[in-house]
């Protein structure tokens, strides 16, 4: 999920009076964070001549400021799928990282390829090939058609209730952006779908739950680091995600679309 180590946190540096270190414009703002408190930072490391540096204290809580800059990123991998709030202020303020976009379409395209193979392999067709390739290829389309839409009204339903509950907190455009972003990484546990479906097995049900279940925890971990809020809330506003979401379910099974459902899953793998 993000990048560690010191080569990958060069903006980090900040100036020390009288040693000779590498001066940068974004020491001037606070635009990093205390992994352990929170709380904002002007520099993550302080380089000294002779590539030498030192990790700065947080004046509020005595403690480093990012202590996983110095981590291998196999290392912080790991913290972040035990969901360790510390790895995930590391990731989503600390380092620099533009993959939100093709992430999100990647997943996407995991979910629509398990559904669409959900699809095949609950249907029988006996049309001439070129019309079963050509039914197939469209299927594929509508899956993930039907994935984006259901994502994004999980997405509607938390931004929804965060702005109900915090609207001075949700108005803000960078807050808005930051916690998109969060949603948007933590849903990378949707890549373990293709492992499930390729090795497939008598679990697979059970493992396909499991991935719903680690997605959901990564995104209540996500929005409660970046938001700075309680649990509860951050299950309030995945819970509220998760029913705007199982309305869109709703009504797609009520226009009679085969949306993939685990429901309808289980009931095939069982006949």
């Amino acid at each position: 999920m993000g990048n560690g180590g010191r080569s990958g946190l060069q903006q980090g540096k900040g100036n020390v009076d009288g040693v000779a270190a590498t001066p940068t414009a974004a020491s001037a703002s606070c635009q990093y964070r205390c992994i352990e408190c929170n709380q904002e930072a002007k520099e993550l490391y302080r380089d000294y001549n002779h590539g030498v540096l030192k990790i700065t204290i947080c004046k509020s809580c005595q403690k480093p400021v990012d202590k996983y800059i110095e981590y291998d990123p196999v290392i912080i991998l790991i913290n972040a799928i035990l969901c360790k709030a510390q790895a995930y202020r590391h990731i989503l303020f600390n380092t620099q990282i533009n993959i939100h976009g093709k992430l999100c379409i990647f997943c996407l395209l995991c979910e629509a390829y398990l559904r669409w193979w959900q699809l095949q392999d609950s249907n029988q067709n006996t049309a001439p090939d070129d019309l079963i390739r050509y039914a197939k290829e469209w299927d594929f389309y509508r899956m993930f058609a039907i994935a984006a839409l259901e994502q994004t009204a999980y997405f509607i339903g938390i931004f929804t209730f965060l702005w109900v509950e915090r609207p001075m907190m949700a108005k803000k455009k960078s807050n808005f952006i930051l916690l998109l972003k969060a949603l948007l990484l933590s849903s990378y546990g949707k890549l373990l779908l293709i492992p499930a479906v390729i090795w497939e097995h008598d679990y697979t049900p059970l493992c396909l739950k499991l991935i719903k279940v680690f997605v959901l925890t990564s995104n209540f971990q996500a929005i409660r680091v970046t938001l700075n809020i309680n649990r509860k809330l951050s299950f309030l506003a995945v819970l509220s995600g998760l029913l705007l979401e199982s309305i869109m379910v709703y009504f797609f099974q009520s226009m009679e679309w085969d949306v993939g459902s685990d429901c309808a899953i289980y009931k095939s793998q069982d006949s």
